[in-house]
């Protein structure tokens, strides 16, 4: 079954019935909202992963909507709407929307969008990820690590060790996995390399900060991140 939870918005209840019905079959789960206005609110209240859009809609029209949203989120949108002039279709991508599906629709289309949205959308997530670890602050997508705001000179398989360790935060690595993990299947180094990405990584935070510590080693096993503050 899927996890993601979709919001549909349309003022025609038979519509959003339909769709919803057919979104729950195929495993989604469903948040329901039949003006501008209510789903606006539903949708900071429950953060759905997709909308499925109406544009003409009481209290607030889906373009008025999609433009709210885009001020302060991401999140895919799908528009539905029964204008199929090429000027509309425009304005709803303009403004930020994912796609534009012309009423009347096939729910099979309709889901098979929602799948193609919701996947380049998580792998865009992936890849623009920020992961926080007290003074640590790793852009992944920009190949960026700072400490206290000051950036830490990196090499590119250094900066692959680090994400690959904070991304798994408390969780005890071997080298052999680290490597793996870090560089895939074809790297050709040797595992034992990882000792001294380690130690020239350890080493180049230290002249940011000597008040944390990062990289544990876990003697005999291999290496685990935990982000400490010395006592």
């Amino acid at each position: 079954m899927k996890n993601e939870t979709i919001m549909i918005v349309d003022d025609e209840k038979d519509i959003v019935g339909f769709v919803k019905a057919y979104l729950e079959k195929e495993g989604y789960h469903t948040i329901e909202a039949y003006d501008g206005a209510s789903a606006f609110r539903l949708w900071r209240e429950h953060r759905p992963d997709l909308i499925v859009l109406d544009v003409l809609m009481p209290k607030l029209n889906g373009l008025e909507l999609c433009r709210e949203v885009r001020k302060e989120s991401r999140i895919p949108i799908i528009i539905l709407s029964a204008k199929s002039e090429e000027d509309d279709k425009l304005i709803g991508l303009d403004i930020g929307a994912d796609d534009y599906m012309v009423k009347p629709f096939s729910p099979r289309e309709l889901v098979a969008r929602i799948r193609a949205v919701l996947r380049r959308h998580n792998t865009s997530a992936m890849g623009s990820r920020i992961i926080t670890e007290g003074p640590l602050v790793i852009d992944v997508e920009a190949h960026r690590a700072t400490v206290l705001d000051e950036e830490v000179s990196l090499t590119p398989m250094e900066l692959d060790v680090l994400v690959t360790l904070a991304s798994r935060a408390m969780q005890v690595l071997s080298r052999d996995d680290l490597i793996l993990m870090a560089e895939g299947d074809d790297y050709e180094g040797y595992g034992r390399n990882v000792d001294t990405h380690i130690k020239n990584i350890r080493r180049k935070i230290s002249d940011k900060t000597k008040d944390w510590n990062f990289i544990e080693t876990v003697y005999g096993v291999g290496y685990r991140f935990q982000a400490r503050k010395k006592t």
